[in-house]
């Protein structure tokens, strides 16, 4: 039949169908990049921490923001001890004076020795009211509840009552503390919230006349994380979880040194009873003579037990960092004597008797009081945050030989200094390498440029030296500290195509971490960060989806890829052992899209890949309050018959394919 109907074909369709090959060739990916991944041959195992969290508090990340105490200053310990409280001034709507009364901040008789200063409140007219302005307002929701308790005692009131005014001055939530007696006494009562409102006033009223002392006064919601009572905001652990971040760095950077010692962090006060807790300066109180921050303070109601649990919360290994004796070189440079450091190596050996030491030891003991008796397997300690230099290299040495010698199951990190390259950072390295340091904290607050040009930082790197943790590194749009700096995708898909290059080197790098993580849009000192939020919303940027991309796509062990960094495409390759996938990301860092083949060999895969893609046309595109996800991760999916899989990658995108494989 073939021959007889060739025969009836006409001139023009013999023609086409002599050219139909030559057509279908011409529909094939012109150029199209060729990624090889060799599942044949896997490399060193990916550490399960790779890629972690780390948070300090700075930007008011702690209180004000994780830790969702509504009043400031509840204990009366700041330096100007009445900063964030107020008496009520002018007329009434009635058009008088509102009763008199008197505010007075006493340290005779305390509650505690811990936080001596309370408040006492002279009331000279039933109904004298003051009130707590929060931090940069106070935020609440509607039909939420919210804790409302103080340490009482009186000579002549009994009671006190708690308001929440809106923005207009309309109250929207009560509640009443009754009862007290001449002696210290925690009471508590519920108010619940009737509106929703963003920069809400906390107002206190006594209605009857006489003295009353009140300490530790707190407005705090109900509903926190896992509903604890001294709990986190649900909201920004909520993001954290979502992550799924190998580790938690804390409790942070410089604040870990102070700007003198006398205010460095002891985490030994930030444990057992809230009320026993030491309130200090935050470090970045004045850092910045651009963003002044005289009312930052830590409360320590988020402490080193509240760390612990959080990290156990979001499934993330613990790395607390303990000062070595040294305040922040960059203020002070105050050292401790190396014959004082008897304290502060004290206070690392307690710190791993209070994580993983038995209900029956000093710290483990208290540990299991505050509800905890199980260990945290803590694992490791930083020694020192971003000292560099012989005074601290020998400071190093008095906490190794103490540590190893108690402990030699804890692996110990520490610092390369403040930069990424120089003589600092040189000798550092230096001397890591003779002492045989367990894992050496990089730092890199570099421009996006300098991001892409490194990603191949540690293809070179000593394989039989201390390894590397990547602390904290951010691109720089602007430039270092600088206020203009924004967290768009320029900056974001610099980080990613850098974090190819610390995953194709997990044999180096051991973990990495985005700084910093958190910011108060109304109270922040440093930019970029992580995550944005107010009083009741948040956001992660471009920059916290990248971090949770790669996250959320750890392998088990290094696949061979290439290309590594060619022509805007940067790529890494693992193999994920428990789900038997291979996982390949993929950077296309231009402005068009790119058709590319993926070829696996070593493997048979066969049925469907999931796809996550992150991207934006818009180098300059930001997420915000108002559209939080404008830059978020797509998912969809790619059947793949073959080793050899097309795949078309968008302009500026991040993509990671997880191909089943057998």
């Amino acid at each position: 039949m073939a021959p007889n109907r060739m025969r009836r074909m006409t001139p023009f369709a013999i023609l086409a169908l002599a050219l139909l090959p030559a057509f279908l060739l011409s529909q094939q990916p012109k150029n199209a990049a060729v990624i090889a991944v060799d599942a044949a041959h896997p490399g060193a195992a990916i550490s399960r921490s790779m890629f972690g969290i780390f948070f300090e508090d700075i930007n008011f990340a702690a209180d004000g923001g994780l830790y969702p105490e509504l009043v400031k200053n509840r204990s009366f310990e700041f330096q100007e001890a009445l900063q964030g409280w107020h008496q009520t001034m002018g007329f009434s709507s009635k058009g008088i004076d509102p009763p008199k009364g008197e505010l007075d901040v006493r340290t005779d008789d305390p509650l505690n020795e811990t936080n001596p200063h309370y408040l006492r409140v002279r009331v000279e007219e039933p109904g004298y009211s003051f009130w707590n302005s929060g931090y940069r307002g106070v935020g609440v929701k509607k039909d939420a509840e919210y804790r409302f308790s103080a340490y009482v005692r009186t000579s002549g009131p009994r009671s006190i009552r708690a308001t929440i005014t809106d923005e207009k001055g309309r109250e929207i939530g009560t509640a009443r503390l009754e009862g007290f007696s001449g002696q210290w006494k925690r009471y508590e009562a519920v108010l619940r919230a009737t509106q929703t409102a963003q920069h809400a006033q906390l107002n206190f009223i006594v209605e009857e006349p006489g003295t009353l002392d009140i300490d530790m006064v707190s407005v705090f919601p109900l509903d926190t994380w896992k509903h604890r009572e001294n709990g986190l905001r649900k909201d920004l652990v909520q993001l954290l979880y979502d992550m799924h971040p190998g580790f938690l760095r804390f409790p942070g950077g410089c604040i870990v040194e102070g700007r003198q010692l006398a205010t460095r962090y002891r985490w030994k006060t930030t444990v057992g009873d809230i009320a026993q807790r030491k309130t200090i300066i935050n470090r970045w109180n004045l850092e910045f003579d651009q963003r002044p921050a005289q009312d930052y303070f830590q409360s320590f109601g988020l402490g080193f037990y509240e760390y612990f649990q959080l990290a156990e919360d979001i499934g993330a290994q613990p790395l607390p960092i303990l000062n070595c004796g040294m305040a922040c070189q960059f203020n002070s440079s105050e050292t401790a004597a190396l014959g004082q450091l008897d304290e502060y190596v004290k206070d690392a050996l307690d710190l791993i008797d209070f994580a993983n030491g038995p209900v029956t030891s000093p710290w483990g003991k208290l540990r299991a009081q505050m509800g905890h008796p199980e260990p945290f397997h803590l694992t490791m300690i930083g020694v020192g945050n971003e000292q560099w230099g012989p005074r601290y290299f020998e400071r190093y040495k008095v906490f190794a030989a103490a540590l190893k010698a108690s402990h030699p199951e804890i692996k110990l990190v520490v610092s390369a200094g403040p930069s990424p390259s120089g003589d600092l950072f040189d000798s550092a390295w230096s001397t890591w390498r003779q002492l045989n340091a367990d894992i050496v904290d990089e730092h890199y607050y570099m421009s996006p440029e300098w991001f892409f040009a490194n990603t191949g930082r540690y293809d070179h790197y000593d394989r039989s030296g201390p390894k590397v943790f990547a602390g904290e590194y951010a691109a720089q749009t602007i430039q270092s500290t600088s206020s203009e700096n924004r967290n768009n995708w320029q900056a974001a898909i610099a980080e990613a195509a850098f974090m190819t290059g610390l995953e194709r080197n997990a044999d180096v790098v051991r973990m990495a971490s985005y700084a910093p993580l958190m910011a108060h849009v109304d109270a922040w000192q440093w930019k970029p960060d992580a995550i944005w939020f107010d009083n009741l919303r948040s956001y992660g940027t471009p920059n916290f989806y990248v971090q949770s991309v790669f996250a959320n796509n750890v392998g088990t062990r290094i696949l061979p890829a290439t290309p590594e960094a060619e022509d805007g495409l940067y790529t890494s390759a693992s193999l994920d052992d428990s789900t038997h996938e291979v996982i390949v990301k993929v950077i296309n860092n231009s402005p068009a899209a790119r058709p590319a083949e993926i070829r696996l060999t070593g493997i048979h895969p066969s049925g469907t890949a999931k796809v996550i893609t992150l991207g934006s046309t818009d180098l300059s595109a930001e997420n915000s309050f108002d559209h939080p996800t404008a830059v978020a991760p797509q998912s969809s999916t790619l059947d793949v018959r073959s080793g050899t899989i097309s795949v078309q990658l968008r302009p500026y995108s991040l993509t990671v394919y997880r191909i089943p494989a057998q």
